[in-house]
Parts: structure tokens; C-alpha cells; sequence
């Protein structure tokens, strides 16, 4: 009974099965590829040569040293950085949360290119924070402030750190600050309150945070490319060197293969010490339940303890330094002191996130050949050069025409899947969630490596399709994540109530469901419309020249020469994504409303 209740099961998932499809057939096989090509030689036999080449060759391990090096860095910063910005969300009022979260997303919504390029204008050495450092008397002379580790470390945590607030917020929200003011009723001090107890619980948020940036930042390569000198060059621009400049795939599927086991390994000790269940926000006693090493598990709360305990005292060590300057009450001078020093930090962090969106717009307009701060005069020269100029137009059409039709294969496929995942029981459904997810955690260059070499044989290189395939395997995610929030919220017995007055199935899903979680649905072709359109990885390898896309197009661009056209091109691309989101912000707004 039970094999024919679950043959009944996987027949009513069907809606599941277009997303799984392209998933095996666009993610699963062209990463297998790679593992493939790389234990074969020229001849197409079998062969350790690729490996033992990557074994034997210095400037390969140092350049997996100095990728672990800039992503351990940066998780670090965008940690210390995000978590004040987190916990001003989670204990501030709905609707002053709702407005902080879309400044701390403003990054995201930006192109990726678009914020490198105001960096820049910003940290060059005729920037506007050394031109502000001198007219200070605070330097005598230009900071080195890019194309070195600084400029990257810059550029990476001001992309990253979105991601990390993002993820300790969704915890956050979930604890109870009711236990903070019992421990202080109880005579605990607010330092010893907030970090043997709020922290303590917001644990798995900033553990989840960490595994996300640091993975993610395995794979980057536009900021240490654009921002960073010769010793911050990361593995993905390695490969990317290999196979554009040598055409050599086996290798570079070896160099690729040590990025991806690189990426398992820090998978895998974050599971043996921390547990997988802190991914979703586990309790901490399901966390305990899980399957661990006893040396790892006491190393690392033996470590996390003392490190606690320290913070807790020197917080209650400066709180009581400051009760003895001020003559209010203790517990009432430790809250007038704490919550403005937080808004204070937060903001500083926030205005951080936001300034270098919209720096680029005074230099677009600039009179001037160069790209300088202030600018020369007013002029809309370079206006003119963009839309003069067919091959911007034509990347600029091309990038939405794929970003429009990846967010709604991306929002059909990933709506379908999720109503599956949340409605119905069936086998392996955290296998399959997991595989759904993989391309959020596996580094994109690899994604982008095994898409080039399986599009070279089939003929989608350079092709309208190829990209809309690929961008909806790295837009999916996204939406399935979305739409099964939205759902896990919906109340189905209205569903119930239709299928009681008669209604189908199918009509209580057009007339009653999707009515309600239009709004997520919305939500969900935002976040695809946006990753595709701000992607360049992929778009690195499959198009070119004809076939480019707007990031591809500023890309050649920022290689070649920086100039006023990259601003101006800059303002335009977030004018009309602020305009697109605004749009859709207002038809959602409307559509709850209804």
C-alpha cells in the first residue's frame, strides 16, 4: 500500500518535473562535464596529468591562498559590519524596518558593474575621498586606496554584506526579546543579556550568513579584477585566463574541480561543527541532535564560549564606566547610551551601502575626456555618445529582453516546484530542495565553465536561449525560496471552501490561490529579473562581440578604458531598474490592497 501511495505521489508532482529537467540537463550534467574533462589527457584517455600539474605548479596553490584569504576576509567584515545593521532591523518598528531593508538591498538592485565602477571613481587617487581626506588636512597626499587589498576588501564586503544581513535578519526576527528583559529584570547586566542570550540565539542566522558569503565569494572575480593588483588575483580569474587565452578545458576543469572541492570541504566542516540545520534557522536543540564529531563540536563551543563570555564583560566593563560619568540610573543610562550608539553605527554602515549607487550620477554629466570629482562643467555628451552608439543600445535591449523572458520562465518553473515542495509529501523532497538551491551555493564560474562547454556542442553559444537557460538555473533559487515562504503563510482552507462550492482544482488555483500570492509571485520575477540582468559570468563566456549583454558590453569597457561613457551608461541602467521595481513595487502594493 505504501509503493502504491507513493507512485501516487511522484504521478501529482508532475508540475515539479519541467524545473527538475532543466536542472539535470543545465546545472547537473555540464558541472559532471567538468569532472569529467578533468581526468582526461589530450588523447581523451584517463590521466592524473591536469592534477598533478595543478599539484606541482606553486602559483596555483598560492592563488587558492590568496582566494581563501580574500573570501575569509571578507566574510569577517561583512559579518562585523552587517550584524548591527541586522539587529537595528530586527527590533525596529514594521515600518521603519520596511524602509531600512530597501536601503540595505539598494546594493542588490544595482548592477554589480555599476557599483564596482562607482568604486572606482571613489577610491582612485584623484577620488572623492582623497580629495575629501586632503581638503580635510587629514593626508598630505592620495591614499592607495585600489588595485590593491584594500580596494578589494571594499568592494567585496559592500556586495556581500546585503547577503549577510539579509540572512541574520530571518533569524533575528524569530527571538524573543522578551527573554533579554527577563534576564535584565533578573539582575543580568546589558551586556551579559545580549550576548549570553540574544546572541547565543541569533547564532544560526550569523552561521548561515558566513557559509553563504564565503562561498559566494570563492567564485568572484569581477571586484579583484576591476579593484585589486596582481597579488589579489583569485582562482575564478585563473580559469577564466585558461580557457579564453589557452583554450585549454581540461585544465581549467582541473582549477575549476579545486574550486568546487574547496567550496565542499568548507561545506563540510560547517556541517560537522555547526550542523546543516542552522542553514533554515534550526533551534539550537535540533542542532544538538545532529550527528557530530566530539572534538570539532567541543572545540568549537569551548572557543565560542570564552569568546562570549569575554564580550559580555567587557561590555558590562564599559557600561559601568559609563553609569559612573553619568548620574542616571543604571539600567536607564545603559539604554540611552546603547540605542543611539547602534542607530549611529548602523547608519554609518547603511549610508555605506547606499552612497556608491548614486555617485556615478554628477559624473556622467561632466564636460570633461576624464572621469574626475567634482566634474567640469555640465554636459550631456556622453548621453549622446550611448545612445549613439548601436552596440550599447543593442546590449541594453538585449540584457532586459533576457532578463524579462528569464524572470517568467524562472517564476512558471520555480511557482510550480515550490507548490509541490509545500503541498505534497513526497520521497527525497530535501533531496530535491537541496538540488533545486545547489546553484546558490556551488561558485558561479563553475556553472559558467560547464554552460560554455556544453553550449559549444550543441550549438546555444551566443544564442537568446542559452542565456535565458542559464540565467533561469541562477535565478530558480530564488523564486522557489520566495513562492514557499509566501505558501508556508497562505491559509488553504479558502482553497477548501472553493473546492466545497463546486470549484476544480485547477479553478480554485487560477480564481482563489494565485490571487493571494500574487504579491510573492511578484516579489519572486524581481529577484530573477534582477540576477539575470546583473549576471556576467555566464555572459563572459557565451556571448561576445554581436551577441554581448549590457554587463558583458561594461565590461570589455572598464578593461579597455574608464571613461565618461561607463557613467553615463551607469545612470542609465539604474534609472530604469529604480523605475522597473518602483513599477512593480506599486503593483504589488496595489494588488495586496486588493
Amino acid at each position: 500500500m505504501s509503493t502504491a501511495l507513493a507512485r501516487r505521489g511522484w504521478v501529482r508532482a508532475w508540475p515539479l518535473y519541467p524545473l527538475l529537467l532543466v536542472v539535470l540537463a543545465f546545472f547537473v550534467y555540464p558541472v559532471a562535464q567538468i569532472l569529467w574533462l578533468s581526468v582526461l589527457d589530450r588523447a581523451g584517455s584517463l590521466s592524473a596529468e591536469n592534477y598533478l600539474r595543478v599539484v606541482n605548479t606553486p602559483v596555483y596553490w598560492r592563488t587558492l591562498g590568496i582566494t581563501l584569504q580574500i573570501s575569509l576576509w571578507t566574510t569577517l567584515f561583512s559579518l562585523l559590519a552587517g550584524y548591527p545593521v541586522a539587529y537595528l532591523l530586527a527590533t525596529s518598528r514594521p515600518k521603519t524596518r520596511d524602509l531600512l531593508t530597501l536601503l540595505v538591498l539598494m546594493p542588490f538592485w544595482t548592477s554589480f558593474l555599476v557599483r564596482t565602477f562607482a568604486w572606482m571613481i571613489l577610491l582612485g587617487r584623484n577620488g572623492a575621498i582623497n580629495r575629501l581626506l586632503q581638503s580635510l588636512g587629514i593626508t598630505d597626499a592620495p591614499l592607495s586606496l585600489i588595485f590593491n587589498f584594500t580596494g578589494v576588501m571594499i568592494g567585496m564586503v559592500h556586495a556581500m554584506m546585503p547577503l549577510a544581513v539579509m540572512s541574520m535578519l530571518s533569524v533575528m526576527q524569530r527571538v524573543d526579546s522578551n527573554l533579554v528583559s527577563a534576564a535584565r529584570t533578573l539582575g543580568a547586566r546589558g551586556g551579559s543579556a545580549f550576548w549570553q542570550i540574544y546572541f547565543r540565539l541569533s547564532m544560526p542566522g550569523v552561521a548561515a550568513a558566513a557559509l553563504l558569503v564565503f562561498i559566494t565569494s570563492l567564485g568572484f572575480f569581477i571586484t579583484p579584477a576591476l579593484l585589486g593588483g596582481r597579488q589579489q588575483t583569485m582562482l575564478a580569474q585563473v580559469i577564466i585566463a585558461v580557457i579564453q587565452e589557452v583554450l585549454n578545458w581540461r585544465f581549467a576543469s582541473a582549477l575549476s574541480v579545486l574550486l568546487l572541492l574547496t567550496a565542499a570541504l568548507v561545506f563540510l566542516l560547517y556541517d560537522r561543527i555547526l550542523g546543516t540545520a542552522s542553514l533554515s534557522g534550526g533551534a539550537l536543540e535540533e542542532r544538538a541532535r545532529q550527528r557530530q564529531p566530539a572534538l570539532l563540536a567541543r572545540a568549537g563551543a569551548v572557543a565560542g564560549t570564552r569568546l562570549i563570555n569575554l564580550l559580555a564583560w567587557l561590555c558590562d566593563r564599559a557600561g559601568e564606566l559609563w553609569e559612573r560619568l553619568i548620574p542616571a540610573p543604571g539600567e536607564r543610562a545603559q539604554r540611552t547610551l546603547s540605542r543611539p550608539l547602534l542607530v549611529l553605527v548602523a547608519g554609518l554602515i547603511i549610508t555605506f551601502l547606499c552612497v556608491p549607487s548614486f555617485f556615478v550620477i554628477p559624473v556622467s554629466f561632466t564636460d570633461g575626456a576624464f572621469i574626475e570629482f567634482p566634474p567640469r562643467g555640465f554636459s550631456l555628451r556622453w548621453y549622446a555618445t550611448y545612445l549613439g552608439s548601436s552596440g550599447w543600445v543593442d546590449a541594453t535591449v538585449r540584457s532586459f529582453i533576457v532578463a524579462v523572458l528569464t524572470g517568467i520562465v524562472a517564476t512558471l518553473l520555480g511557482t510550480a516546484a515550490a507548490f509541490v515542495l509545500v503541498r505534497q509529501e513526497i520521497r527525497a523532497r530535501g533531496v530535491i530542495l537541496a538540488l533545486i538551491l545547489a546553484p546558490l551555493v556551488l561558485p558561479r564560474i563553475i556553472i559558467a565553465v560547464g554552460l560554455f562547454y556544453l553550449y559549444a556542442r550543441i550549438g546555444l553559444v551566443g544564442t537568446i536561449l542559452g542565456l535565458v537557460i542559464g540565467h533561469t538555473v541562477l535565478a530558480v533559487p530564488y523564486v522557489v525560496i520566495t513562492v514557499m515562504a509566501v505558501l508556508k503563510t497562505y491559509d488553504e482552507r479558502q482553497d477548501q471552501a472553493a473546492w466545497s462550492l463546486g470549484a476544480s482544482r485547477w479553478r480554485a488555483l487560477v480564481h482563489v490561490t494565485l490571487p493571494q500570492i500574487r504579491a510573492g509571485m511578484i516579489a519572486a520575477f524581481l529577484f530573477a529579473f534582477i540576477t539575470s540582468f546583473d549576471e556576467l559570468t555566464i555572459a563572459l563566456f557565451i556571448t561576445g562581440g554581436a551577441t554581448s549583454t549590457l554587463p558583458r558590453q561594461m565590461w570589455n569597457d572598464l578593461l579597455l578604458q574608464v571613461n565618461p561613457t561607463l557613467a553615463a551608461v551607469s545612470t542609465v541602467v539604474l534609472v530604469l531598474i529604480t523605475i522597473f521595481i518602483v513599477a512593480a513595487e506599486l503593483f504589488r502594493r496595489r494588488t495586496v490592497a486588493r
